[in-house]
């Protein structure tokens, strides 16, 4: 067993919004003198790398493997990840979320005996969908030996499922990434000026519609749906779509909008481009569930194509609101907050429930202690687990 004063914790992470939410932890383990090693899957190739870019990082391992459906990419990752892991002997591993990196990074974790913690742990929409994406967190946790749930209706979920040991409650990682990237745009002229040049030449006569679409299961007959509606929301809004860079989804995206008055196609945007765009934008639409985090904290009303969600605290909120794929009530909800100032006013009060920007920090503190014995988890995992609750969401309401 490798001494835990010098063995690495072991970040796995494959996609952009794992390299998103993962930054922040890895910046604070490593500032707190302790060693990070970071492992790019590959899944997300093209946008990995200029996440982490963003924030100063980049991967120490690269592995490059990442292809096909998401039962090949797990059945390619494990092995190569065990051999990693055996070969470097972390202290840790850590995986995020709920992507086929994330499982294959759980699984191989439990063959090489490692330790393994779970971000974002205990998100649920109670359905099964999205797939494979809601097997893939119940899965990790039932392999995970620590659960950084960002909520306490997280948590719950966890506890409904009977995993109760080693659950923190630490608020969501992505928040901090969010927060930190917005105060920098907000003081730094050159970069915002440098974040805006994507969409620095679109009119600002008529309200933004951000929109974002790429989940597998609104492919084919939801997405035609959902471009439909954006079309005729183009008639009345400048509606700014970034192009997911998959086929199935790039493909009827510029067949049916390319070129229509109204729709500005962009590609795939780096981090902090991003998130100038949301800064600008009157209204956002999104099956992505980073996104749902991004916008109460921005004050950003969201309308969220989906029928059934795993982040419930924005609904609470009030920001929130399901639509759906129907062309129809996507265009109705759209038109209420663009047009109408008491929607818009009471969707677009900034609230914090998935945190207050210090996840990081209260995760790092779990992270950098010893090793409990099992024996130990109950009676350690309770008491820690309150002393993470360092803000609430039902205040944030």
């Amino acid at each position: 067993m490798a001494d835990q004063s010098t063995s690495p914790i072991l970040f796995i992470a494959g996609t952009r919004p794992e390299a998103v939410k993962l930054a922040p932890l890895v910046l604070a383990v490593r500032g707190r003198g302790a060693a990070a090693m970071l492992v790019a899957t590959g899944q997300h190739r093209e946008l990995f790398g200029d996440a982490l870019a963003g924030f100063g990082l980049a991967a120490d391992h690269d592995l490059g493997v990442m292809a096909g459906a998401p039962e090949m990419q797990v059945a390619a990752l494990v092995p190569v990840l065990t051999d990693l892991m055996r070969q470097v002997k972390p202290q840790l591993v850590v995986v995020q979320g709920d992507t086929s990196s994330t499982l294959a990074g759980a699984l191989a974790a439990r063959y090489a005996g490692t330790r393994l913690a779970h971000v974002e742990a205990g998100l649920r929409t109670g359905t099964a969908h999205p797939h494979p994406e809601e097997m893939h967190r119940k899965l990790v946790a039932q392999l995970a030996d620590l659960h950084f749930a960002p909520t306490a209706t997280a948590a719950a979920a966890l506890a409904g499922e009977g995993v109760r040991d080693g659950v923190h409650v630490t608020g969501n990682t992505g928040i901090d990434a969010l927060l930190l990237m917005a105060a920098g745009l907000r003081q730094d002229t050159r970069l915002a000026d440098a974040a805006a040049a994507p969409f620095a030449n679109v009119s600002s006569a008529r309200p933004w519609v951000l929109a974002t679409i790429h989940r597998r299961e609104n492919r084919g007959r939801p997405l035609a749906a959902v471009l439909s509606a954006l079309g005729e929301l183009a008639a009345e809004a400048e509606v700014l779509l970034p192009v997911h860079p998959s086929p199935a989804v790039s493909g009827p995206v510029r067949a049916r909008l390319a070129g229509r008055p109204g729709v500005h196609l962009l590609p795939p945007l780096p981090y902090a481009s991003f998130v100038a765009l949301m800064l600008r934008s009157r209204l956002v639409l999104t099956d992505s569930g980073g996104v749902q985090e991004e916008a109460p904290a921005l004050g950003l009303p969201c309308l969220v194509l989906r029928d059934a969600t795993e982040r419930p605290e924005g609904l609470a909120c009030g920001n929130a609101r399901l639509v759906g794929t129907d062309p129809a009530a996507i265009v109705a909800a759209a038109r209420a907050v663009l047009h109408d100032p008491a929607v818009h006013a009471g969707m677009a009060r900034p609230a914090l429930p998935y945190g207050d920007g210090s996840a990081a920090r209260a995760i790092t503190d779990v992270l950098l202690r010893p090793a409990v014995p099992s024996s130990a988890r109950r009676s350690e995992s309770s008491s820690q687990s309150a002393g993470h609750r360092r803000w609430s969401p039902a205040a944030a309401h």
